[in-house]
């Protein structure tokens, strides 16, 4: 069964608060987006930003991850993790609605 949020890991969640402390950047959150395009029709965007009217807000440890509706039809049940490794390192989303991807994986379709 796919969760009905977004659920963000313990690692996202530190690295995210580092982020915004060195950007000075209080009161804003991680957007995470889906957007046209890439090999396989959809991808990924992510900004910092400040929450807009009708996002849906989800929290851990005092941050923030902001998904507008639309993006969210294809979110719904994605975990949100941070990888530090030398060869991989940023945010990763696993999300459990994506049928397909492309080869080199930053694309996909649902």
């Amino acid at each position: 069964m796919v969760q009905a949020g977004i659920v963000i890991t313990e690692n996202a969640a530190k690295k995210l608060r580092d982020i915004l402390a060195q950007q000075q950047k209080e009161g804003y959150g991680l957007r995470v987006k889906v957007v046209g395009g890439g090999c396989s029709g959809l991808s990924y965007k992510m900004d910092l930003d400040t929450p807009k009217e009708g996002d849906r807000i989800f929290t851990r440890d005092n941050v923030t991850v902001l998904v507008d509706r639309k993006s969210f039809l294809y979110l719904r049940g994605t975990e949100l993790d941070y990888s530090d490794a030398l060869m991989d390192s940023g945010f990763k989303l696993r999300n459990p609605n994506v049928k397909r991807t492309c080869g080199c994986g930053n694309s996909f379709s649902v």
